[in-house]
């Protein structure tokens, strides 16, 4: 791991910090939440790595094992959401299948190859317990350890209104990383320079099932305002590597909403949370008062952690107050494996990733339609995620949906 001597001091400065007071979210109705507080100085060991804060002022937020699903933003206007999004994790070398204790292989019937990495990255069906996981670092830095970028994609002449980074991940695998270190990361926008970005609310940390996971986020509204469509990198994202049966996984999504007449009108919504969704285990995120159109159109982006491709069993589904809920899915997530290590959204001029695997082993940040045979029942929306298989945890959650006019 690469680590320069400023971010070790930064680390053991914030390790010594008293706990920030909790921000409160902002009111729904209001529609905004706090700008970001930018700092200006710049450290002597690397001046690119200037700090750019949170609103908490630089000291760390608490953290909780379990966040209940709330509003973070909403806003009834012109305009929708896109999405940025890409791991900071993958698979090396070739899938290997460790045998019980004590027992001996022996001949037996012709096996199918395990996947190669590189066969993985291309889209073929694996686990991320099945490989040796090690950093995406993309940036030629030797003081990052970990960095990918994606792309913000806003249609020309929006005005963003709001923006928020997710990122999150497994901090125990074939090495521990310290929970400290969760609730930041660095930014940097297109064609910028690094910026170090602290959580501004509680921090979601948990250790279950052979995993210890985490989700934190920032406002960086005013960031992605002044800066715009383009490729955004971020790096040193707290997830550990190497090799365990729950498998490494990690990644980060920045959700941006965004304005402009000519769009039709719509609500703008945005949800996260962080909690465990085992085997047989559902979230409902209702979102009341809506006001929906009878034919319901708009898409829904969804943010979870370690969904293994080719294991059935998880859904995405909406309802609108009558009736049964309808399955979400598409050509790159099966109704029934939405969780399937994806990172996608409709059309076929996909936001670009560096880089841009197809099976992200673990971290899925995906936006689906929701179609013409959702229509209205009621005014109640609601959003339901099942799983009836392995242990995942979802993060966040956001809806674009054409308004009643």
């Amino acid at each position: 791991m690469r680590t320069s001597p400023t971010l070790l001091l930064r680390r053991a400065i914030v390790g010594c910090s008293a706990l920030a007071v909790l921000w409160a979210p902002a009111d729904p109705a209001s529609a905004r939440t706090p700008a970001d507080a930018a700092h200006t100085a710049r450290t002597p060991a690397h001046e690119a790595h200037f700090a750019y804060a949170a609103h908490t002022g630089g000291t760390p937020v608490a953290q909780a094992e379990t966040l209940a699903f709330t509003q973070r933003y909403h806003a009834l206007q012109h305009g929708g959401i896109v999405r940025a999004a890409n791991s900071s994790i993958s698979c090396v070398g070739s899938a290997r299948t460790a045998l019980p204790r004590g027992s001996v292989r022996t001949a037996g019937p012709a096996r199918a190859a395990a996947p190669t990495c590189a066969a993985v990255r291309r889209g073929a069906t694996a686990a991320n317990g099945d490989f040796d996981m090690a950093y995406i670092d993309v940036d030629h830095d030797p003081n990052t350890y970990n960095s990918s970028r994606a792309e913000v994609r806003l249609p020309k002449g929006a005005h963003v209104t709001y923006a928020r980074l997710y990122w999150g991940g497994n901090l125990r695998v074939g090495e521990q990383k310290p929970p400290r270190d969760n609730g930041r990361v660095l930014i940097a926008e297109p064609g910028g320079a690094y910026k170090d970005l602290r959580a501004d609310r509680v921090v979601g940390h948990r250790v279950a099932r052979g995993a210890d996971a985490f989700q934190a986020s920032a406002d960086v509204t005013r960031l992605v305002r002044a800066s715009g469509s383009g490729l955004y990198t971020v790096a040193q994202v707290n997830v550990a590597k190497g090799r365990s049966a729950a498998g490494a996984w990690g990644g980060w999504t920045l959700m941006v909403a965004y304005e402009k007449r000519s769009e039709p009108l719509r609500r703008l919504t945005v949800w996260d949370g962080f909690g465990l969704l085992g085997p047989g285990e559902e979230r409902v995120i209702p979102l009341r008062g809506q006001g929906l159109p009878e034919v319901l159109r708009g898409r829904v982006g969804l943010v979870a952690y370690n969904g293994d491709r080719g294991r059935r069993g998880d859904s995405l589904s909406v309802s609108t107050g009558r009736g049964a809920p309808t399955a979400l899915g598409d050509a790159a997530n099966p109704r029934d494996d939405v969780l399937n290590s994806t990172i996608s959204e409709p059309g076929s001029a996909a936001a670009r990733r560096v880089p841009a695997y197809a099976n992200t082993l673990g971290y899925d940040s995906d936006v689906l339609e929701l179609g013409n045979g959702i229509r209205r029942g009621g005014d109640q929306l609601a959003f339901r995620i099942v799983s009836q298989r392995d242990a995942a945890w979802v993060g966040a959650l956001f809806a674009a949906v054409d308004a009643k006019q």
